[in-house]
């Protein structure tokens, strides 16, 4: 599910398996990530818009597409049905894991993540190109999603926030920073709640890196900052942020330690937040 620099080169190079820029910037960023992929990306790289290929009839960003959908944008990107994927990120947050995510969810077992994103691959002696590839269409199938990987919509939230905590069937897991988690800092998206649904536990994405690299830090540590956020590995998960983004790399995090109960509420934040949303129905909590 990870590969390193050095371990991805060749295989891009020899075109044994095929690179997805899948770098995502917030809504509130003066970065342009489709014009930084096209000044430099990884060769043979395809760009990603998770705004893209993504329900654009809903209210909420990127939300996940039908497989129908997500079948045929795919397939305008080249992705083959067999073909090795690796997907990588300059975004600082992960944001190659929400496309990892997709794929797993559709059904995509040979998909990776290049560590420590595309410094990591400019550090190890890769090759860059720049401008949009010629693409021929793919072949790619979406099918049932892998091990437990789902999703838990709006009411499926309501419900399991309306549970008491010790009778909750899922752990709700916000990888968003803690001051966002607290309601310390407002949301980037105006117009929102601040704070954190009832019983949630914070888990912030930057936690699971390693500052500077960017690479997710070892197995060994990823289950001691588990464990001090209080996070039961023997108990289902639902992960949440902002819009979905970040959730999936607490869902990457947990993979690598071999645990796949783990669902996304694709809504994340930015649902549950939302400036008319009914706070009876949706509580928010602070500090």
């Amino acid at each position: 599910m990870i590969i390193e620099a050095n371990d991805a080169i060749p295989l891009i190079t020899n075109r044994k398996a095929r690179a997805i820029d899948a770098t995502y910037v917030l809504p509130n960023s003066d970065r342009d990530a489709y014009s930084e992929y096209l000044v430099g990306h990884i060769p043979g790289a395809v760009h990603f818009d998770i705004d893209i290929i993504a329900d654009t009839t809903a209210p909420l960003p990127h939300t996940m597409p039908s497989a129908d959908t997500f079948t045929a944008m795919v397939q305008n990107l080249g992705i083959k049905q067999d073909g090795a994927l690796i997907c990588y990120d300059q975004s600082g947050f992960l944001s190659a894991a929400r496309v990892w995510w997709m794929f797993r969810y559709f059904g995509h077992r040979n998909v990776q993540i290049l560590n420590g994103g595309l410094n990591a691959w400019k550090a190890a002696g890769g090759a860059l190109e720049s401008g949009a590839p010629q693409l021929p269409k793919g072949d790619f199938i979406s099918q049932a999603p892998l091990d437990d990987y789902k999703l838990v919509d709006f009411d499926g939230m309501v419900a399991l926030v309306a549970t008491p905590l010790d009778a909750r069937p899922m752990q709700i897991i916000d990888a968003r920073p803690q001051v966002r988690f607290s309601g310390q800092m407002p949301e980037p998206r105006p117009g929102m709640a601040s704070g954190h649904m009832p019983g949630a536990i914070n888990c912030p994405i930057t936690a699971l890196m390693e500052q500077g690299t960017g690479k997710i830090k070892p197995p060994e540590t990823l289950k001691t900052i588990f464990a001090e956020a209080n996070i039961a590995m023997d108990k289902p998960v639902v992960t949440t942020c902002g819009s979905g983004v970040t959730a999936c790399g607490l869902a990457f995090a947990m993979a690598l330690l071999g645990k796949f109960d783990v669902a996304l509420y694709d809504g994340s934040w930015s649902e549950w937040g939302g400036a008319d949303i009914d706070r009876e129905k949706c509580p928010v909590a602070k500090a």
